[in-house]
């Protein structure tokens, strides 16, 4: 009785066997074509990206991420045209992905900023940025999830890449000019035009100072003492900082050296006055 049933589970097996060989030739095929299919397209990913010049740690993920849910795909569509059941299967990934997703919620904030700021590059490596999150220095590296930094105090920042994409950058080395901007208070009886014509003077003897746009000098406002004087000189982004410093000096003496003085500090007087004993 025992090799009976035997024989009858055999033949049952070889009967569904039979009966599916069709479906899993078909599957093979299936799988030989698909993984040939994906090696092609993340080839033609990876030089389609390469020639968008896409930073190449975001490239390098993406075909990864690509590549990885492609063959998942495949492999589904290979185990439903077998008769293998994926509403379980495909049950059990959805609740992973939301666990995963619950406990790494941050993790993936900064990945999805990160992505943001390598897709569309607001700033690159070398850039000097300041945010509106207080976060300000010379960019050193981009990460999938942080952003590398280097002060001007010579400390490093590590910025995470989500409030950093959803912040206002303020990039000062995204272009090749920047213009460097005084506010200096002369005395209310200062001749302006003998002010103007000595400041334009001295920042046009000087070589890093550009000549278009040309420097100006203009009335920003009244003080309650003194006139508020808006200088501004353009000069090349890598020679920004020097322009600005010597000319800041520059300007101070040549006005004191035509006789333009600065507003005195107006005295303040407080009476205390003592109760009587």
């Amino acid at each position: 009785m025992e090799i009976i049933k035997t024989d009858t589970y055999a033949g049952k097996f070889a009967a569904a066997v039979i009966d599916r060989l069709p479906d899993f030739i078909l599957a093979v095929v299936i799988l030989l074509a698909g993984i040939w299919l994906i090696r092609r397209f993340v080839k033609f990913l990876h030089v389609r990206l390469h020639r968008n010049s896409v930073d190449i740690s975001l490239s390098e993920f993406l075909i990864s991420i690509v590549n990885v849910v492609l063959y998942v795909l495949l492999i589904i569509s290979c185990a439903t045209r077998i008769g293998i059941p994926t509403s379980s299967f495909l049950a059990i990934l959805g609740t992973a992905g939301l666990t995963i997703g619950l406990a790494l919620q941050g993790s993936l904030s900064n990945f999805a900023g990160g992505v943001l700021i390598l897709l569309f590059k607001p700033f690159k490596v070398g850039h000097f940025i300041s945010s509106s999150n207080n976060v300000s220095g010379t960019v050193l590296k981009i990460d999938i999830l942080y952003t590398t930094l280097k002060a001007g105090n010579g400390t490093t920042i590590y910025a995470p890449n989500g409030p950093l994409a959803n912040a206002v950058i303020n990039n000062t080395s995204d272009n090749e000019t920047r213009q460097a901007e005084y506010k200096i208070n002369i005395a209310v009886d200062s001749n302006i035009d003998t002010a103007r014509r000595t400041i334009l003077a001295l920042l046009d003897s000087d070589p890093l100072v550009l000549k278009d746009p040309k420097p100006a000098v203009l009335v920003g406002s009244l003080a309650e003492n003194s006139i508020v004087l808006v200088i501004r000189a353009w000069a090349k982004n890598t020679d920004f900082w020097p322009v600005y410093h010597a000319n800041y000096q520059k300007i101070i003496e040549g006005l004191d050296a035509a006789n333009i003085k600065l507003p005195n500090a107006t005295p303040q007087i407080n009476l205390i006055q003592n109760p009587l004993p």
